[in-house]
């Protein structure tokens, strides 16, 4: 442990920076990145657990031989089996990796709120998966079983190797880099590209009055998956500007990479999940959705897109996707969770 430096200066504001800050990380005020702490606030705001999601009615039509069809019933167990193991592998990336190189304390601050979080999405197919008498071995292992999930996860986790190691430090172009591809590959491909299939698909059954108790369940996930993702394009941003030449050509060419690879990894997965499609919804539809979110994650970021001007084949989703647009979609139920003040989107 280090010696406290007794008579040191106060930390002041211009101390503040996103990565290698030699300034206290304990001092939380005064605040330099006030959309951090905001951020902190607003998922503090939307607190919510899946057992208080009725799952009755999903049960009833999960048990019905004709309530669902064979597409739909592989569509929503794939769904799942993504989504298990996805949530522990971005919180375990945030508390052994992301934590420890942002150095920024109220960065850290939401941090931790968003590794609660994904604790409790985890927790959120757990509740499903016993509420449906799903097989937990075969949905809580099929990253190892569905070739497109082994290929997602086989993706991501070259991005959180070298970032656990001990020995791992940021301060040089090449580690600082290597941590900024980290920060794209969680919060821009992961979280902000390959959820959104998984959330159009269950959504989609939910319009149609099906697994309306999973559909809430990931109603709620996607509005804190939209914190989130803006999280992550606000501290990717705000790095590039405190380090200017971090945000290379070179950089900016591998990072197109990054999300034109994350995109095809996503459809070979739509495909899997929807071989034949459901009403309303095919692989075909989602191949194209992804492509538009993939130019839309490259504005977000301030590239060139990868792709060529795309539609949104699914403007339903619009709402559930834009923060300023869910507060209407979702104060029927998040305002029971207000605590001490009202939600601003």
């Amino acid at each position: 442990m280090n010696d406290i430096e007794a008579g040191a200066a106060r930390v002041s504001v211009d101390d503040k920076a996103m990565i290698n800050c030699r300034a206290d990380v304990n001092q939380l005020l005064p605040l330099k990145y006030h959309w951090a702490w905001e951020k902190y606030l607003a998922g503090c705001n939307n607190a919510w657990m899946p057992t208080e999601v009725s799952m009755q009615a999903d049960i009833s039509l999960w048990k019905s031989k004709d309530g669902l069809t064979d597409d739909e019933r592989l569509m929503i167990k794939r769904n799942l089996g993504f989504f298990a193991t996805s949530e522990s592998l971005v919180a375990n990336n945030i508390v052994l990796a992301v934590y420890r190189h942002l150095t920024n304390p109220e960065c850290r601050q939401y941090l931790l709120r968003q590794a609660f979080e994904e604790a409790v999405h985890t927790h959120t197919f757990q509740y499903i998966c016993e509420s449906l008498g799903l097989d937990d071995g075969e949905l809580f292992n099929m990253y190892r079983e569905i070739p497109s999930i082994t290929d997602k996860a086989a993706w991501a986790l070259q991005f959180t190797q070298h970032l656990e190691d001990p020995e791992f430090r940021t301060g040089t172009p090449e580690m600082d880099q290597a941590f900024l591809k980290d920060l794209v590959a969680f919060y821009v491909v992961f979280e902000g590209m390959w959820f959104y299939t998984g959330f159009a698909q269950i959504l989609s059954l939910g319009r149609r009055n099906k697994m309306v108790g999973i559909a809430e369940q990931y109603q709620y996930i996607l509005r804190d998956e939209s914190i989130h993702l803006n999280f992550g394009i606000d501290a990717i941003n705000q790095i590039k500007i405190e380090n200017p030449h971090l945000w290379n050509d070179v950089f900016q060419k591998e990072v197109r990479t990054m999300l034109a690879e994350g995109c095809e990894l996503e459809i070979a997965y739509g495909r899997d999940t929807m071989p034949n499609g459901v009403l309303g919804l095919n692989a075909e539809l989602c191949e194209q959705y992804m492509r538009f979110i993939t130019n839309r994650r490259c504005a977000q970021l301030g590239l060139e897109p990868v792709w060529e001007t795309t539609e949104n084949p699914f403007p339903w989703m619009s709402e559930m996707m834009d923060l300023k647009k869910e507060k209407n979609f979702f104060e029927t139920r998040v305002i029971e969770y207000q605590n001490g003040g009202s939600l601003e989107w």
